[in-house]
C-alpha cells in the first residue's frame, strides 16, 4: 500500500473538480465519498442534491473563519492511497478505515478528543483513494503534520499486515524519483514503453558505464540522441547538467529537461565525478612504467574478463567492509548497463530488465568506497569499447558465462542488503537475478546443447575417467550432478580440461571451494562455465572436432602459434 502525501495546494474546488470528473483519460469511475471528518458530509458523487461547491465550502470553513491576512497561501492537504496490483479488491468501508488511520497518524486529525482539520475521502476506482483536507483545525490552529509523508507511511506497513495485504518494503530516502501520474499519462499517450524520465535515467546510466571523464560521458550522450544543457559557473567551472529527449515537449513546444540529480541521487555530476576521480587518484600514486592499459579486445575477451571480476567482486562483496562492498554493488550496475547495451537481441530485453532492476539495488545509504571497485569499472568500460556482441559462438557462449557469474553477483549483492536491512534494494536484487536468470536460459542454450552432444560422445573410457574424478572431487554432490541433464555438458569440459594439462579432480575442488551452489539451479551448468574461464578453454565448441579447436587446426595450418594454455593444476584467475 503505496501512500503519496502532497500538500502544495491552494484550491480545494479544483482539486475536488478533479477528484470527482472523469479524469484525464476517463479513467475515473463512480467517484464517491468513503469517509469524512464527521461522516456526514455532502457527497457530489451518490447525492444528486450536492455539490462540489458545498462539498468544498464545508472543507474550508476553517480557513475562512480566519481574518484574510491570517489564512495559509497553501492550505490544501491532499494523499491518494493505493493498493498494490496483487491486493484483493477493498471495500468502502476498509477503504473508509484506511482512510480515517492515515488522517489520525499523519496529525490531520488525530481523533482522542484533539482538535483536527477538516477531510474526506473519494474513491473514484478500485485500488485506490484519495484524501482531501484543509490545514486549518476548528480552533484556528495549525495541525502538526510534520513530516506526514514518513508517518503515512508507516501506518500503511501497519494496515497492510492487519488487513493481509502486500507488504511494500519501507524506503530510506535512496530512491529515485518515481514518475508523476502525468508523466505516465503522457508516456501512454505517446506509445512510450517507459516515461521519458525512467528512458533518461537509463541512457544517461548507460552513458556513466565505465567512463572515466566528463568528456567521454557527455559525448556518449550525445551520441545518444539526447539534448543536453550544462549548467556553468561565472568562472566557467562546470556546476552540473539537465537532459532531454528530442521528441518529449510541453505544451509550448519546447523539451522537457530533467537535471541528472532528479533522475537519481547517484547521477548527479558531483556522485558521477566520484566514480572516476577516486580512479585518477589511484592511478596517479602507481608509477608510470608499471600502469598497464587493456589492450582492445572482442566482445567474448570482454565478456571474460567481465566474468573474472564479477567472480572477484562476489569474495570482495561477502567479505570486505561496507564502504569497499557498497562501491562493488554499485559498479556492478554499471556492468549490468554495459552488458545490456552490447549484448544480442535475444538477451537484450531480460539484460535491459535486469539492469533496470538492480538501479535501485545500486544506492543505500551506505557510502561508497570508490577506487577499489576499477576492475568492476573496468569490466564495464570494455563491454561498452568492445561493441555489440553476436548471439552465437564464442561472443554468444562468453556471454552466457558473463551471465552466470553476475547472477551470483547480484544475489551476493542482494544478501548484503538484506543483513543491513536495507529491504528495497535486497527485493530490486532479487528481481534482477530473476530476469539474469531468464536471460541466461537464453544465452547458454545452444553453447551448452552443443558441450551435450560432445559429452554423449565420448568414449566409455573417457566418460567413466571424468565420472571418478567427479565423485573424487565432489564426493557430496557428485550423484546429484550425475543425475542432471547438464552432465554431459560438464563432462566434455572435463575431458576439455584435461586435454589442456589441467588435472579436472583439481579445477573441480577449486571452484566448488572458492564459492557455495546453493543458489544455482543446476551445478553442473554453473560448475560447467566456472571450469572453462578457469582453464582458458574456449565458451563455445560448436566448431570443435574432437577436443581440438577448428581455429586451432587453422593456425597450425597457416604456420601461426595458437592461443597456449597454462598447464597449471592450481590456477587461479
Amino acid at each position: 500500500m503505496i501512500p503519496s502525501v502532497n500538500k502544495a495546494g491552494s484550491r480545494t474546488i479544483g482539486l475536488l473538480a478533479y477528484l470527482y470528473g472523469p479524469g484525464k483519460h476517463e479513467e475515473h469511475t463512480d467517484p464517491h465519498l468513503v469517509a469524512s471528518f464527521d461522516g456526514m458530509s455532502p457527497d457530489p458523487g451518490r447525492d444528486p442534491k450536492a455539490t462540489l461547491k458545498d462539498l468544498q465550502q464545508l472543507l474550508d470553513q476553517p480557513v475562512q473563519a480566519l481574518p484574510e491576512h491570517a489564512r495559509p497561501a497553501k492550505h490544501v492537504w491532499h494523499t491518494s492511497v493505493r493498493a498494490t496490483a496483487d491486493d484483493r479488491i477493498l471495500t468502502d468501508e476498509e477503504w473508509g478505515d484506511i482512510a480515517r488511520r492515515i488522517v489520525a497518524a499523519t496529525g490531520i486529525d488525530p481523533g482522542d478528543g484533539q482538535t483536527g482539520c477538516r477531510w474526506a475521502a473519494v474513491r473514484h476506482a478500485e485500488d485506490h483513494i484519495h484524501i482531501v483536507a484543509t490545514l486549518v483545525c476548528e480552533d484556528g490552529s495549525r495541525p502538526d503534520d510534520f513530516r506526514s509523508g514518513k508517518r503515512a507511511q508507516a501506518e500503511c506497513r501497519l494496515i497492510e499486515k492487519e488487513l493481509g495485504l502486500h507488504q511494500v518494503a519501507p524506503g530510506d530516502g535512496t530512491a529515485a524519483q518515481r514518475p508523476t501520474s502525468a508523466e505516465r499519462h503522457k508516456a501512454e499517450r505517446q506509445g512510450r514503453e517507459r516515461t521519458a524520465r525512467e528512458e533518461l535515467r537509463e541512457t544517461v546510466r548507460r552513458a556513466v558505464a565505465g567512463a572515466t571523464s566528463e568528456e567521454e560521458f557527455f559525448d556518449r550522450l550525445a551520441a545518444a540522441g539526447l539534448l543536453i544543457r550544462k549548467r556553468v559557473a561565472p568562472s566557467g567551472d562546470l556546476l552540473g547538467y539537465k537532459v532531454a529527449l528530442p521528441d518529449d515537449r510541453n505544451a509550448q513546444d519546447e523539451p522537457v529537461f530533467y537535471p541528472g540529480a532528479r533522475l537519481a541521487p547517484d547521477l548527479s555530476l558531483p556522485r558521477i565525478r566520484e566514480r572516476w576521480s577516486a580512479e585518477s587518484h589511484d592511478q596517479d600514486a602507481v608509477p608510470a612504467d608499471a600502469k598497464v592499459r587493456t589492450a582492445p579486445s572482442g566482445p567474448s575477451a570482454a565478456r571474460r574478463r567481465t566474468a573474472s571480476a564479477a567472480w572477484q567482486a562476489v569474495h570482495v562483496i561477502e567479505r570486505g567492509g561496507d564502504a569497499v562492498a557498497a562501491a562493488h554493488i554499485a559498479s556492478a550496475g554499471e556492468v549490468l548497463d554495459a552488458l545490456a547495451k552490447t549484448s544480442a537481441a535475444h538477451t537484450r530485453r531480460e539484460l535491459r530488465d535486469a539492469a533496470f532492476s538492480f538501479e535501485r539495488a545500486s544506492r543505500s545509504h551506505v557510502r561508497a568506497e570508490r577506487g577499489h571497485d576499477r576492475a568492476l569499472r573496468q569490466a564495464a568500460r570494455d563491454l561498452v569499447q568492445s561493441g555489440p556482441a553476436l548471439g552465437r559462438g564464442e561472443d554468444g557462449a562468453t556471454t552466457a558465462m558473463a551471465i552466470d557469474m553476475l547472477f551470483f553477483l547480484i544475489t551476493a549483492a542482494g544478501h548484503w542488503h538484506a543483513k543491513k536491512g536495507h529491504a528495497q534494494q535486497a527485493a530490486a536484487a532479487r528481481r534482477a537475478a530473476a530476469h539474469l536468470r531468464a536471460a541466461y536460459q537464453l544465452a547458454a542454450a545452444r553453447p551448452l546443447g552443443a558441450l551435450y552432444q560432445r559429452g554423449r560422445r565420448l568414449g566409455r573410457s573417457l566418460l567413466q575417467r571424468q565420472t571418478r574424478a567427479l565423485r573424487e572431487a565432489l564426493p557430496e554432490l557428485a550423484e546429484q550432478i550425475l543425475a542432471e541433464p547438464g552432465w554431459y555438458a560438464l563432462a566434455a569440459t572435463l575431458a576439455d580440461a584435461e586435454a589442456a594439462g589441467h588435472d579436472p579432480a583439481a579445477l573441480l575442488t577449486d571452484a566448488v571451494g572458492r564459492r557455495e551452489l546453493d543458489t544455482a539451479e543446476s551445478f553442473s551448468d554453473v560448475l560447467v562455465w566456472r571450469l572453462r574461464r578457469t582453464a582458458d578453454l574456449p565458451a563455445d565448441t560448436s566448431d570443435m572436432v574432437g577436443n581440438t579447436p577448428r581455429a586451432g587446426q587453422a593456425a597450425r595450418r597457416t604456420g601461426q602459434q595458437a592461443p597456449q594454455r597454462s598447464g597449471s593444476r592450481n590456477r587461479r584467475v
